[in-house]
C-alpha cells in the first residue's frame, strides 16, 4: 500500500468518527480538530516508539508491537536490520581473513593514504621497518622510514622500478621496496627480504672483482713477452709462427680490455652514487670524444657530426661520463657501415638534459631492445667478436647513468640504425659560464 491510499484511508476513517459525533454534539469544527489531536498524539507515540527502538535496540532486539501501518514499518526496518547485520558479519569474516593470512605472510605490507600517513601494516611490516602499533597509526610514512633513498624515491612518484636499501632495524638486513598506486591517491607499499639474494649479489661481485684483479699481473706478464717476442722476431722467422704469436697478442689484448671492463663495473656497483659531483664541461668532452671516434674509424670514412649545446653542463663525475658517451659513440663507429653517418647531440628539454647518438647501422630487433644492458649479451655472437667487444659496454653506461640521476633510451629500427639516449634529471644540470667556456674552447 503506498502513501497515499494509506492518507486517504486514514482521513476517511477520521471523518467517519468525527462528522457523526460533530451530528451529534452540533460542533463539527471541534470534534475534527479534536481528532485530528487524537490523530497526531498516536502517530507522535509510534514515532517515540521508534526512535527508542533505534536508539537502544540491541542485536537481535525484535521492534515493539503495532498493528496495522505501524506494525509493517517496525517489521521492514527490523528484517532490513538483520539483512545489513548478516552483512556485515560476513564483511567482517572476509576482512579478518584477510588481515590474518595477510599477518602470516612474511613480505611486509602497508596501506598509506593520499597525504602519505601510515592507515595499516601487517606484523611483517613491525619486524622489517619497525613500525610501531598503536602510536604509529597516522604518522608520516617518510618519518618513520628515515632514509634518503626512500624519500626520494616515495616523493618521486615514480614507482616503476622497485628500491632497494637497507632495513631501519637491522643494517644487515636488505629490503626490496615496491609501491603500487589504487583508490583515490592511496598507495600500497610491498617490502620484501631481500637479504640472501644480496649476500649472493655480493659474492658474486666480490668473485668477478678478485679474479679480475688476480688475472691482471699475468695477463700483463704474458702481454709484455708476446710484444717483445714480436718486436725481435728475427727476419727469417716462420710466418705460420708470426701469424700465431700476432693472434696470441690480439686475444692477450682482448683478455685486458675485458678485465679493464670487469673491473669498472665492481667498481660502480660499489657505491651508488660518484665520489666526486662537480660540474662537468660536457661538450668539450663530447669533442674530444668525437676526435678519438673519427681516428677510431679510420679509413671507414664515416660522417661523424655534434651538436651541442656549450652552457649546458652536468653535475658528476668526468671519468665515468667520458667512459660512458665513448662507449655509445665508439659502438656507433664500430658497427655502423664505412661511409654512414653518425650524430651526436647535447640539448635540454621539458624531460631534463640528454646526450644522443644516432647512426646509420644496421639497426637491432626490438625483440633485444630490452636486453642491451645485460652483461655480456650479444644480439649476433659473430659480429660482436669481429669487433673486438667485451660485452660490457652498456652495462656500464646503464650504471654510470644510475649513478647520476639518469637512464638509458634506445630505439632502433632494423635497416635504419639506432639512438641511444641518455636522459638525466634537471637537477643533475648546471650552467656553464661564458669565461668557463671560452677556457674550455681554449
Amino acid at each position: 500500500m503506498d502513501w497515499r491510499s494509506l492518507l486517504a484511508r486514514h482521513i476517511c476513517l477520521l471523518l467517519a468518527i468525527c462528522l457523526p459525533l460533530g451530528w451529534l454534539t452540533d460542533a463539527y469544527g471541534a470534534m475534527l480538530a479534536a481528532g485530528l489531536f487524537i490523530y497526531l498524539i498516536w502517530m507522535s507515540y509510534h514515532i517515540v516508539r521508534l526512535q527508542k527502538w533505534l536508539a537502544t535496540a540491541e542485536e537481535g532486539v525484535e521492534p515493539p508491537e503495532a498493528n496495522g501501518f505501524w506494525g509493517e514499518i517496525f517489521d521492514s526496518l527490523y528484517y532490513a536490520q538483520r539483512r545489513e547485520r548478516e552483512k556485515r558479519h560476513a564483511l567482517e569474516a572476509v576482512i579478518e581473513r584477510a588481515q590474518a593470512s595477510t599477518a602470516a605472510l612474511r613480505d611486509a605490507i602497508i596501506l598509506i593514504d593520499r597525504n602519505g600517513n601510515l592507515e595499516w601494516w601487517n606484523r611483517a611490516a613491525e619486524q622489517l621497518l619497525g613500525l610501531r602499533q598503536p602510536q604509529d597509526y597516522g604518522q608520516p610514512i617518510a618519518n618513520l622510514v628515515r632514509h634518503p633513498k626512500f624519500y626520494e624515491y616515495f616523493n618521486k612518484g615514480d614507482y616503476q622500478e622497485p628500491l632497494e636499501l637497507a632495513s631501519p632495524v637491522n643494517a644487515n638486513q636488505h629490503l626490496h621496496i615496491l609501491i603500487t598506486r589504487f583508490g583515490e591517491g592511496d598507495r600500497l607499499l610491498l617490502v620484501r627480504d631481500v637479504s640472501r639474494l644480496h649476500q649472493l649479489e655480493q659474492m658474486r661481485k666480490d668473485f668477478v672483482a678478485n679474479v679480475s684483479h688476480e688475472l691482471r699481473t699475468p695477463l700483463t706478464v704474458i702481454a709484455g713477452y708476446l710484444e717483445t717476442l714480436v718486436d725481435n722476431a728475427a727476419e727469417d722467422t716462420n710466418p705460420r709462427w708470426l701469424r700465431a704469436l700476432g693472434q696470441m697478442q690480439q686475444q692477450a689484448s682482448r683478455m685486458q680490455h675485458l678485465i679493464d671492463d670487469l673491473l669498472l663495473l665492481a667498481k660502480l656497483e660499489a657505491t651508488d652514487y660518484p665520489a666526486e659531483n662537480k660540474p662537468v664541461a660536457v661538450t668539450p668532452l663530447l669533442q674530444i670524444i668525437q676526435q678519438d671516434a673519427r681516428a677510431l674509424s679510420g679509413q671507414r670514412g664515416h660522417k661523424i657530426t655534434l651538436d651541442a649545446d656549450a652552457s649546458l653542463a652536468l653535475k658528476g663525475s668526468e671519468a665515468e661520463l667520458r667512459s660512458a658517451f665513448s662507449n655509445l659513440v665508439f659502438n656507433a663507429v664500430k658497427y655502423t657501415p664505412d661511409g654512414g653517418q653518425i650524430r651526436i647531440r647535447w640539448w635540454q628539454d621539458a624531460h631534463g638534459a640528454q646526450m644522443s647518438v644516432s647512426d646509420s647501422g644496421p639497426g637491432i630487433e626490438a625483440r633485444h631492445l630490452p636486453r642491451l644492458t645485460e652483461r655480456f649479451y650479444r644480439v649476433d655472437a659473430s659480429r660482436a667478436s669481429s669487433t673486438g667487444g667485451t660485452g660490457l659496454g652498456l652495462a656500464i653506461v646503464k650504471h654510470v647513468l644510475i649513478r647520476h640521476h639518469g637512464h638509458l633510451e634506445i630505439e632502433s629500427t632494423p635497416g635504419k640504425g639506432s639512438v641511444f639516449t641518455c636522459v638525466f634529471e634537471s637537477s643533475q644540470t648546471a650552467s656553464m659560464t661564458a669565461s668557463a667556456i671560452a677556457v674550455h674552447q681554449h
